[in-house]
Order: C-alpha cells, then sequence, then structure tokens
C-alpha cells in the first residue's frame, strides 16, 4: 500500500506516536540526536524501524518520518542548540509535542523562529514561578 500526502501540508500526527521515534533514538543512544544532529545512513536505519516496529497507518509512519526529519533539520540552527542546552531534557518532551503538531511544509519545513518561542515558552519555568508568585500574592 502507498502513502499518498500532500507534502506541501504534511499531516500533524498524535504526540505520543511521534514519542515513539525518541525512544527508539534513546534506546540506540541517541538521546542527544537533536543536539548532534545524525547522518542519512544513521536516519534510515531509525526510519526502517519505525516503518517496522510502528502499529499505525502507512500515512502516520510517513508523516512521522518527515516530521523527525524536519525536526532534525530545524534543531541544526544555533538558537535551537542553545536553548537545549540550556533546558536540557525538558525541552524534548515540548520538541516532541510542537513538532507533531505545528504545520510542516517539506521545502520549508519547520518555521525555526516559531517552533524557538514556542520552546522557549513551554520550558520557561523562571517567567511561570513569577506568575506563580504574584498570582499568590494578589490573592493574599
Amino acid at each position: 500500500m502507498r502513502a499518498c500526502i500532500n507534502l506541501a501540508d504534511v499531516p500533524v500526527v498524535d504526540a505520543s506516536e511521534f514519542h515513539i521515534v525518541m525512544e527508539m533514538l534513546i534506546e540506540n543512544g541517541q538521546g542527544l540526536a537533536l543536539l548532534r544532529g545524525l547522518k542519512e545512513e544513521e536516519i534510515r536505519v531509525l526510519e526502517n524501524r519505525l516503518w517496522i516496529e510502528f502499529e499505525g497507518s502507512d500515512t502516520a509512519r510517513l508523516a512521522i518520518a518527515l516530521r523527525f526529519r524536519a525536526l532534525l533539520d530545524v534543531f541544526a540552527s544555533r538558537r535551537l542548540k542553545a536553548l537545549f542546552l540550556d533546558r536540557g531534557f525538558r525541552l524534548l518532551r515540548s520538541a516532541v509535542r510542537e513538532a507533531a503538531q505545528r504545520p510542516l511544509n517539506i521545502r520549508f519545513g519547520f518555521n525555526a523562529q516559531q517552533l524557538l518561542l514556542a520552546l522557549d515558552a513551554a520550558t520557561n519555568t523562571t517567567a511561570r514561578e513569577v506568575r506563580e508568585d504574584l498570582t499568590l500574592q494578589i490573592a493574599a
């Protein structure tokens, strides 16, 4: 069966489905793949495993593979690498959620600036703590 999707608008996937790729990377000892990048042959091995082990539809498999490649590309930017180094592994959960749901065009990839802003907001505990403190002070 052929998976036929529109490459100008790759379908969204469930974050739990997309998380499978990250679990595979961690199992392979490649948990820092977003930071370090992957070689083409490593990506192909991962995609082959995804195709064999993932129990979803062919369209979902293809969408996950395309979204993962786009996520790797966008994490090659200096700002996202710096954010990853600053926030650590808690950034991965947000990155998986964002990569699963964000609009994706294969030609242009993810919008790096929008992804950076979304990940920064989702993982910025300092701003959240300040808001919670202000809320508690106002309530008192």
